[in-house]
């Protein structure tokens, strides 16, 4: 090149405006959401900064203030001009200081039904006596919920990621130990966020809760759920025996479910609770307990998501689900906390519609006391039997062995039947717990060294982040995906993609340089 026309050249570049980066970095720490970060992206790109320097920087963090401290309210749209609002309380501790990273619970409440508005009692935002030791300091952040956006709903969802990323930008949170637990609605609502999201949390602690109540199809669900998702995170349960709505006896079997499936759960059953918190006292220790050792890993090497959604709750940390197809080669079936098979229960040998008796099964209890296809229950043992009632419920509370008397209506004629009731324990064959009418697709991988192995199932193509604190950019990164290889080469460190999802995420312990993307339908 012509001496000239170089003096030119670095003429030009002197006089380009080169954005500062540290500059840069006060401007997209301080934006208000994701997306205003991420639209400052190109700021931290065009300044010069090296990869190896934004990196550091972000995981350095942003730089936090002093607070006001006490019960702060606030509120969060889901949305754009026109969403839902949501209020919500963070409650700091007296002694914050903005240089120390703060544990921080979520605490999502009960009695969302009867809640008819979205602002909150003028009373509520607190967790009142269900708070941790005073030695723990830490961030308690009450949403609140009501009938037209209840826990379990995608609406929900979305607004608790955005409660905690608005905590964040505020507070020094400590990502890795932010745990979400609740009371009755609110625990079966920490049950259903673990099959949405896992990707924020820590652990989910569901207080009297029911995790049965979500597979009732007349309550709003916002989409399929996957009970398989709940392997990714630890639970703490607590249930209590007297528990007129969800005792003890009701959700031994799902506990015992979710251990078998490869969910880890600590289980604090109490054998004299109601459906209230008075084992607080007693529980408490162990809960912060449980707390302090499951901190979050940002970058499990061991990893399960299902969706039925390749465009949001597609995620769970370094995995991205993007396209939705039946690929060749793929797992037909994978072991799925989906299918459960239910206990011994007690079968008397008929099946009715409500209390009228369609048939009678040979050679059983009910044969034997008499009953007959046709007839209508109408009492047993002197209690008057609910027309809509089905007879597995009338039968259910019964002592096998006990002597029963029955009044059917025969003909339009009454009928007394006495004798012995003796059910048969019968094991029944597995049942679905959600419906699985619409497409989903799910991926199992495992990581070692730079090696990551997929089985897939409806899975037509995902993504993998790559964060320079789980692999090894210096070699190459393999992909094995239903025993076949799919990827086998380095990859390059990027500062836009660097950027786009700290931006994305709001998180100094969990950073990504480069994206792996895997195509199943070749």
């Amino acid at each position: 090149m012509p001496r000239h026309l170089i003096g030119v050249l670095l003429i030009a570049l002197a006089l380009t405006p080169r954005t500062d980066a540290t500059a840069a970095f006060e401007a997209f720490w301080t934006a208000e959401s994701p997306e205003a970060a991420a639209r400052l992206i190109d700021g931290v790109v065009t300044s010069g900064v090296t990869f190896d320097d934004a990196y550091r920087r972000l995981r350095q963090g942003r730089t936090y203030t002093p607070q006001p401290t006490g019960m702060i309210r606030l509120t969060n749209r889901t949305g754009g001009p026109g969403s839902i609002e949501h209020h919500f309380a963070v409650n700091i501790p007296a002694a914050y200081d903005p240089s120390r990273k703060y544990q921080v619970r979520f605490q999502l409440h009960g009695g969302v039904g009867g809640r008819q508005s979205n602002v909150p009692p003028d009373n509520a935002g607190g967790v009142g006596a269900l708070e941790g030791p005073g030695d723990v300091a830490q961030v308690y952040i009450v949403p609140f919920s009501w009938n037209a956006s209840p826990w379990w709903s995608s609406d929900q969802v979305v607004n608790l990621h955005g409660i905690l990323d608005i905590a964040k930008r505020r507070y020094n949170i400590d990502e890795n130990r932010v745990v979400v637990s609740g009371v009755s609605d609110g625990g079966t609502g920490a049950y259903y966020l673990a099959m949405r999201e896992t990707t924020p949390y820590a652990s989910f602690l569901p207080l009297n809760g029911y995790w049965l109540v979500l597979s009732n199809p007349d309550i709003q669900r916002g989409g399929a759920l996957y009970p398989n998702n709940m392997r990714n995170k630890p639970f703490f349960v607590v249930n209590g025996g007297r528990d007129p709505l969800y005792p003890t006896v009701r959700v031994d079997p799902t506990i015992a479910h979710f251990k078998q499936g490869g969910v880890s759960v600590d289980y604090r059953p109490q054998p004299e609770a109601g459906h209230n918190t008075r084992w607080w006292p007693e529980v408490r220790d162990g809960f912060e307990m449980f707390v302090r050792e499951h901190p979050r890993n940002p970058l499990p090497d061991t990893l399960t998501w299902e969706t039925g959604d390749s465009t949001r709750f597609n995620r769970a940390h370094w995995l991205v689900i993007t396209s939705l197809w039946r690929a060749r080669g793929e797992a037909a079936s994978l072991p799925d906390l989906n299918e459960m098979i239910d206990p011994p229960a007690p079968d008397f040998g008929v099946r009715s519609v409500g209390v009228r008796v369609n048939r009678v099964i040979a050679g059983s209890g009910a044969e034997r006391i008499g009953l007959k296809a046709g007839d209508a229950v109408v009492r047993l043992n002197d209690e008057s039997v609910r027309v809509r009632e089905d007879l597995d419920e009338v039968f259910e509370d019964l002592t096998p062995g006990s002597t029963i008397t029955l009044l059917v209506s025969r003909n339009n004629a009454p009928v007394e039947l006495t004798g012995r009731y003796e059910p048969r324990m019968v094991t029944r064959p597995p049942r679905e717990v959600f419906d699985r009418t619409s497409p989903s697709g799910r991926v199992d991988l495992t990581r070692s060294g730079n090696t990551v192995t997929a089985v897939t199932r409806g899975v037509g193509g995902f993504t993998l982040l790559i964060s320079p604190d789980q692999f090894d950019f210096n070699k190459s990164i393999k992909v094995v995906a239903n025993g076949k290889t799919v990827f086998d080469r380095k990859v390059q460190k990027d500062l836009a993609t660097l950027m786009k999802w700290a931006a994305t995420d709001n998180d100094r312990t969990m950073l990504f340089g480069a994206e792996v993307h895997v195509d199943l339908t070749r």
